[in-house]
């Protein structure tokens, strides 16, 4: 497969919809890339539920763990779960003011054939505000059979993506018993997209705009 680099790396967008939303699609990538960088890139979190919940607690503790030494800002909305479509105005505002944060030399959001209103509406709603940015899709391991053909692999070693699933049991307690919510559920999915780009394992995303340039500049 064709190898595309992103070099030097400072800062980072990660968006989702609900708290464990981030660690789910693309977990094992901030593990590896905060891993693989001298000075870690800075983690600007953006999510649109849970708020002075439970849950933004379970958020905060996650993602320090999937981005050990990075400067981590996490910003929580209360929108409620379910009904993001309802709150299109005060979101789209929030993403706005969330975009003057941070000048993120990439962007990780859900992706448009997201199932969940929640997922999709802000996949919608990222490329309007971050316009001029790589931005990746991830996916969402869950009930609804809404898998994507992603184009972009990452590529992960098993001993990630085991930590990667070791985070996420650890820290979202609350979501444990959901019948998908376990290790073998992200370890399969893991493997699969490995299998797809011929390594052990891999995290797989869809590229929502990139221009492509042949020869000299």
């Amino acid at each position: 497969m064709i190898d595309l680099h992103v070099h030097d790396l400072r800062e980072i967008a990660v968006l989702g919809a609900h708290c464990d939303d981030i660690a789910i699609g693309l977990g094992g990538t901030l593990l590896s890339l905060v891993a693989s960088t001298t000075i870690p890139p800075r983690v600007h979190a953006f999510v649109l539920s849970g708020e002075d919940s439970r849950r933004e607690i379970e958020e905060r503790h996650a993602l320090a763990a999937l981005c050990p030494g990075a400067d981590l800002e996490l910003t929580v909305l209360d929108v409620p779960d379910g009904r993001a479509p309802g709150y299109w105005e005060a979101i789209k505002t929030a993403l706005e003011s969330f975009r003057h944060t941070c000048e993120p030399d990439v962007v990780f959001a859900p992706h448009r054939g997201d199932a969940h209103q929640d997922h999709r509406l802000l996949a919608e709603l990222v490329p309007t505000v971050f316009r001029d940015h790589l931005v990746l899709g991830y996916e969402i391991l869950k009930w609804e059979a809404d898998t994507p053909q992603p184009t972009i692999y990452h590529p992960l070693t098993r001993k990630i993506v085991e930590e990667k699933a070791r985070i996420l049991l650890k820290y979202y307690p609350s979501q444990v018993d959901h019948d998908w919510f376990d290790e073998q559920a992200f370890l399969g999915l893991s493997r699969l997209r490995g299998v797809q780009c011929r390594r052990p394992h891999a995290e797989a995303f869809v590229l929502e705009k990139a221009t492509l340039r042949f020869g000299k500049a």
